[in-house]
């Protein structure tokens, strides 16, 4: 098998996903030309600030399983944060910094609880809970570290039953991915205030509940809600719905890890493997998106030679086993993809028509505008870019959710690459401008533009139609 992306990419992934970069885990441009930017400075500057979004949903797990208080200890957590962020780099990162930052939290959440009610009972539940060897901040070298991973507890907490889907998803985008009620509202093009809502009264329905992991008969119940979470968290890690950045490698990381955990603790099921191989596929390109600059590399530009064999090799394992464990469900199909494209050896190669046979089996498992999406960049890399702009034309038309087309670049930048390659320059040019200017991402955007800005009149054609 080759590989694909994992949100479908079917642009240069052979998924639907469209993101703009056309080799993520969602890229429908057959080409990779629906793009944006490579991963460029953002990971090499991260930093602290990487670690610190590794360790707050860690450190966030223990408050809670320990003290309970959901949205209190994440009060408490964040302003840990905010003091690591101001020491840190100054004074260093401790030998054990999740174990510094749950002291520093364990110590703001008491004084948080000390103020609730009445301040006599606080005081001596707090006193009870926090050993008094962590009643004060620790040094930077101070290593003890907390047992356990909590995460993947907090993780199924924010994936409870009586939560509705959008809450589930919004509450753990914030709890365990560590984005911001801004970044989950662009992700999902809704207001802000509507998920600020959602995560409050969320927040509001787990008071009280217990924190631990669930049993076998929970597991099946949860599980298709976490699996959800942890792919629109590697989403956002691949390719960044905003910001300077296209890629935030600390979350494409931390989703990969605990699908690895959750793989461990189910290793028979098919859907978590096959989710597990689309992040590994996926992620294996990661080294050739950007080019010496920072610039997008697209898929059919990028340098195979710097792609991670190793995690094509584990992927494409991964994938053929969960094949093998039915029910096939969407992210074992949409791994298949991807480990087509990490099988041709250069983009000439890709086998297109088994890509699009497999868009037509992920269309046919369930509505989804992007894998749809992907599917006419598939199909007009098999039958020529005028069949994939008819299809564009007829999903406008069908699509329940005209909306979700509507309101973000996606489809702007599928079209425009494929009017270019039909020998259409005017309309091509016209259509990656609006896809610039309706992106969030500013590495999509320079991308779009530069785009846009080859198809001005009187350059040369960068490719001929087809």
């Amino acid at each position: 098998m080759r590989d694909g992306d994992g949100r479908g990419d079917a642009d240069k992934d052979g998924d639907a996903r469209v993101r703009g970069d056309g080799d993520g885990p969602g890229d429908a441009d057959g080409d990779g030309r629906v793009s944006g930017s490579g991963d460029s400075g953002g990971d090499r500057a991260g930093g602290v600030e990487d670690l610190l979004r590794l360790h707050a949903p860690q450190v966030l797990g223990a408050l809670v399983r320990r003290y309970g208080h959901f949205g209190l200890a994440e009060d408490a957590v964040q302003e840990a944060l905010l003091a690591a962020a101001g020491q840190w780099p100054a004074d260093g990162v401790p030998a054990n910094p999740r174990g510094w930052l749950i002291k520093v939290a364990s110590r703001r959440l008491t004084d948080l609880l000390r103020a609730e009610e009445s301040r006599r009972r606080r005081e001596e539940t707090a006193a009870r809970l926090v050993p008094a060897h962590e009643r004060t901040a620790p040094s930077p070298g101070e290593s003890r570290a907390p047992s356990g991973d909590d995460t993947l507890t907090l993780l199924f907490l924010c994936c409870r039953p009586e939560l509705s889907p959008a809450a589930r998803v919004a509450l753990t985008l914030r709890a365990v991915g560590g984005l911001t009620t801004a970044e989950i509202a662009r992700a999902h093009l809704v207001p802000e205030t509507t998920i600020a809502r959602r995560v409050s009264r969320a927040k509001e329905k787990l008071r009280g509940t217990p924190f631990r992991r669930p049993d076998p008969a929970e597991l099946g119940e949860r599980l298709g809600a976490v699996l959800k979470v942890l792919y629109l968290i590697f989403t956002e890690g691949h390719t960044a719905t905003s910001g300077q950045r296209l890629r935030r490698g600390d979350l494409a990381r931390e989703a990969i890890r605990l699908t690895r955990v959750l793989r461990a603790l189910l290793p028979d099921d098919g859907r978590v493997t096959g989710l597990l191989a689309l992040m590994l596929l996926t992620d294996a390109r990661a080294p050739a998106r950007t080019g010496p600059h920072g610039e997008l590399v697209p898929l059919d530009e990028q340098d195979r030679t710097l792609w991670d064999r190793a995690a094509l090799a584990e992927g494409t394992a991964l994938v053929e086993e969960s094949l093998r464990r039915p029910p096939v469900g969407v992210y074992q199909v949409q791994a298949a993809v991807a480990a087509l494209h990490g099988e041709a050896a250069s983009a000439r190669d890709t086998d297109w028509p088994q890509i699009l046979a497999l868009y037509d089996v992920l269309v046919a498992l369930g509505p989804d505008p992007m894998a749809a999406l992907g599917r006419a960049v598939a199909l007009s890399m098999v039958r020529g870019a005028r069949a994939g702009l008819t299809e564009l034309d007829r999903l406008e038309e069908a699509t329940p959710s005209p909306g979700l087309f509507a309101g973000n670049h996606r489809l702007y930048a599928v079209r425009a690459h494929l009017l270019e390659r039909a020998g259409d320059p005017v309309a091509a040019r016209a259509a990656y401008q609006e896809a610039a200017r309706r992106t969030l991402s500013e590495p999509e955007a320079r991308y779009l533009s530069r785009r846009a800005a080859r198809l001005a009149p009187g350059r040369p054609a960068s490719r001929p139609a087809d």
